[in-house]
């Protein structure tokens, strides 16, 4: 005889209360974890832009550097950014940036040892690196595309880990 599969509780979003208002998700008895998220994303480019990035042909400086630093800023700026996201004390921010035939790839893993999850910062220090690459370029390239921002790996808490296919 088949056995009845186990009816899962539906799935909800956590930052609207019963109501539907928007809230912030209370966290207090949530065990601290280690948790880390890493995040990707793309800035295509012209092939000349790439060569100039390349050859250090920008007036404002060395473009994958700056764009570095700024995604490690706009990591720790998250909860200033998103209105419901608790303001964290990152442990650690690692963001690389590679440049490619079609523009910058651009990877972030942000770790915190806490209550709450770290994607969010994941994906601000990919898309403040990303804009930054664009400012940095803009005047050589305005038909740059940044792209593909997702969270690829996320691990810690109650949820378990979490791997993109």
């Amino acid at each position: 005889m088949a056995e009845k599969a186990k009816k899962q509780p539906a799935k909800r979003l956590t930052h609207l209360d019963a109501k539907g208002n928007a809230r912030m998700v209370d966290v207090g008895d949530k065990a601290v974890t280690q948790r880390i998220a890493t995040a990707k994303g793309s800035v295509l480019m012209a092939k000349e832009t790439v060569a100039l990035i390349k050859a250090g042909g920008f007036k404002k400086g060395d473009v994958l550097s700056i764009a570095r630093i700024a995604g490690i800023m706009g990591a720790k700026k998250t909860a200033e950014l998103i209105p419901l996201c608790h303001p964290i004390s990152l442990t650690s921010v690692a963001v690389d940036l590679t440049l490619t035939a079609k523009g910058v790839e651009i990877t972030a893993t942000c770790k915190i040892a806490a209550q709450t999850g770290i994607e969010m910062e994941a994906l601000t220090a990919v898309s403040v690196a990303a804009l930054t690459v664009y400012d940095m370029c803009k005047a050589v390239d305005r038909g740059m595309t940044i792209t593909g921002i997702h969270v690829t790996h996320k691990s810690g808490g109650k949820s378990g880990t979490y791997e993109a296919k």
